[in-house]
């Protein structure tokens, strides 16, 4: 299906019911923090310890959702690490669902705000594992000539499941409470809560039944496993791999400056929330429809054309974003931006798949995937800070980021191209 490996076929499907999940309570738990669902009376009105910041309901929710990504990022190195040295890749995965799992349930029985930070965490332990493992187990099944058609399915799955988790998410707790013959009363956030639950067991099944590390994974297993900042041919300054984990920083900061801004941006563009929904799945939108067709497209004609063309549109799509006063001018600029993304994200999995030794796919691969999440919580925190200097001025930062991607790209990325033996070695550029 798609002209998928069906074990990569099986584990974009476990990703995108893992994604549902985890997108749903990035709206749930907002929504039942300040619902009065969770006790933080004691909390609220008190100071931090040391910087004396004021506490407030908004600064504990944002504790709860930065903390899943930070140490969703920040421990992607190390579990890839850890599943390159025991071979194995199967395992780790279904450990991050479980956990993942467990956790979701957790929320049903407590309303302690610190037991929902611990619950947060967890789950951020518990991605950790599942991400990096997973983007390892889908380049080791890939060859070097459908390595970009099947990292664009991935995504693609993975965009439609997180994409589509938070309308319905605000749909079931919005519908509740329910009433059920057995088990009786359920509020719109338990229902949610085991939403999250069920898409974290649908994933644990489908990879359970349907999915085995490749045998090459356990052969290759060992110590090798450094990661190099300089590159280590001298060709060039930085390493390929390296140089395209930041390029996907200043990507994934770019896509989350946008949604701190909703009210700025609803009120310099004169429109109702729903057209701000609608803007901001722009980019999703684009992303899903370019994914499939470019990724198989870098496995034709190379990654790096589609690299750069994607990094070269970044930073007009991005600044326009600070410039345009119509919503439809937002639309069309969040639209390019989606397509920008498209080309850059799957092209560069593919590329770092591509110059990725034998048994390091976790420890690669993580460099990407933890710059994409730290992108994307930085976003916020960046956009939130230098609004204050003008409405332009974080759309304005994302340009530049846009810029520095190009760059990198440009200089220090090299194309990769199969040869007679089927393995990939850099191909210098002019």
């Amino acid at each position: 299906m798609f002209g998928t490996d069906r074990r990569v076929l099986v584990l974009a499907l476990a990703r995108m019911a893992d994604a549902v999940a985890n997108s749903f309570l990035i709206v749930v738990l907002p929504l039942f923090i300040a619902s009065g669902g969770v006790d933080i009376t004691g909390l609220v009105g008190t100071s931090v310890p040391v910087v004396g910041l004021a506490v407030t309901e908004e600064l504990l929710i944002g504790v709860v959702l930065s903390l899943f990504g930070l140490l969703n990022s920040f421990g992607q190195p190390f579990t890839g690490r850890l599943s390159d040295r025991t071979g194995k890749r199967k395992l780790y995965v279904l450990l991050g669902l479980a956990l993942l799992a467990v956790a979701s349930a957790g929320y049903l029985y407590t309303d302690d705000y610190t037991v929902i930070v611990v619950l947060r965490m967890l789950q951020g332990v518990g991605a950790a594992f599942t991400i990096p493992c997973t983007i390892a187990l889908v380049n080791e099944l890939a060859t070097e000539a459908s390595r970009g058609g099947n990292f664009g399915v991935f995504n693609t799955f993975r965009l439609l499941g997180f994409g589509f988790g938070p309308v319905v998410a605000g749909t079931v707790v919005e519908a509740g409470p329910y009433r059920f013959p057995v088990v009786g009363g359920l509020s719109g956030f338990d229902a949610a809560f085991l939403v999250a639950v069920v898409g974290a067991l649908v994933s644990f099944g489908l990879v359970s039944l349907l999915v085995s590390d490749p045998e090459e994974t356990q052969a290759t297993a060992g110590e090798d496993l450094g990661l190099a900042i300089r590159d280590p041919s001298g060709r060039h300054l930085l390493d390929p791999v390296f140089t395209l984990a930041v390029a996907t920083l200043c990507l994934s900061v770019g896509i989350a400056l946008f949604a701190t801004l909703q009210g700025r941006i609803n009120a310099r563009l004169g429109q109702a929330p729903v057209l701000f929904g609608l803007q901001f799945a722009a980019v999703v939108v684009a992303n899903v429809v370019f994914q499939i067709p470019i990724g198989r497209a870098s496995d034709r004609y190379g990654r790096r054309p589609f690299l750069l063309v994607g990094s070269a549109l970044l930073a007009p799509a991005v600044l326009a974003q600070g410039l345009v006063t119509t919503p439809v001018g937002m639309l069309a600029a969040r639209t390019l931006h989606g397509v920008a993304v498209g080309m850059v994200y799957a092209p560069g999995l593919a590329l770092a798949g591509d110059l990725t030794g034998e048994g390091q796919s976790g420890t690669k691969l993580s460099l990407l995937t933890m710059a994409f999440g730290l992108g994307t919580a930085l976003g916020p925190l960046l956009s939130g800070y230098l609004v204050r200097f003008g409405f332009v001025v974080p759309f304005a930062f994302g340009g530049v980021l846009g810029l520095v991607a190009l760059a990198l790209v440009y200089t220090q990325v090299e194309e990769t191209l199969p040869d007679a033996g089927g393995r990939t070695d850099a191909v210098p550029q002019d």
